[in-house]
């Protein structure tokens, strides 16, 4: 018999060590958008760890069918062990890889992944090949899915004196209006990570520009009003 496919060795090796009791008590924390293995995080992260030291992390050639096999999977802790491969071999993808990050941004969607994939990985891509921003976020603003106006607002949250404060504040005066909790959550979040580099834009932005409560609740927690 030939050798497991990386990713249903991957698979197989966590399922071993899930825990039914606590894989309701993460679902209900999720409010049960996902089911769990029952592995918490730094659990989690010490198995991959273990996993990879034996088996090595996926040739860049290999890795995209892994995650897109990781990421069908219906337990939530595979899509974190994707984006926990993506990340270890960030520096070695190129602007080609940006379709298979959108798909993980509009794929079992929610909040703690989208979040690492936007900030991290997609801010990352977006960097080093600045042509994709026009491209891709200035698509993802004007998109009915919410996770991809989110994943436009966030990208630049690591990009501190680098931001371009002028597309930030465009993407966010695009969405305002927009009553959704997590459009307004991700307004105050960005705002308030450039307030850091530069408070007296921001403080400016917030003062001409009509915000939701939350959103500039959010913008002004660590500067004040």
């Amino acid at each position: 018999m030939g050798q497991a496919p990386y990713e249903l060795e991957l698979e197989l090796w966590l399922r071993s060590h899930s825990n039914k009791e606590k894989a309701a008590a993460m679902a209900a924390y999720m409010r049960d958008q996902f089911p769990f293995l029952g592995i918490k995080s730094p659990e989690r992260v010490a198995l991959t760890r273990q996993f990879l030291k034996e088996k090595g992390t996926p040739a860049l050639e290999e890795l995209e069918a892994v995650i897109r096999a990781l990421w069908k999977l219906p337990e939530r802790e595979y899509q974190y062990t994707a984006i926990m491969l993506l990340d270890k071999r960030l520096k070695g993808l190129d602007a080609a890889w940006i379709g298979l990050l959108e798909m993980m941004i509009i794929t079992s969607s929610w909040w703690d992944t989208v979040d690492i994939i936007a900030g991290r990985l997609v801010g990352s891509l977006f960097a080093r090949y600045p042509e994709l921003i026009p491209a891709y976020a200035g698509k993802w603003i004007e998109s009915d899915n919410l996770w991809l106006r989110r994943s436009a607002i966030l990208f630049q949250l690591g990009y501190k004196e680098k931001t371009d404060k002028e597309l930030l504040f465009a993407f966010i005066r695009q969405c305002a209006d927009e009553e959704d909790f997590f459009i307004r959550k991700a307004i105050g979040w960005a705002l308030r990570e450039y307030a850091k580099t530069d408070e007296q834009s921001v403080r400016a932005f917030v003062k001409e520009t009509p915000l939701s409560t939350l959103s500039v609740r959010e913008a002004l927690k660590r500067i004040g009003a």
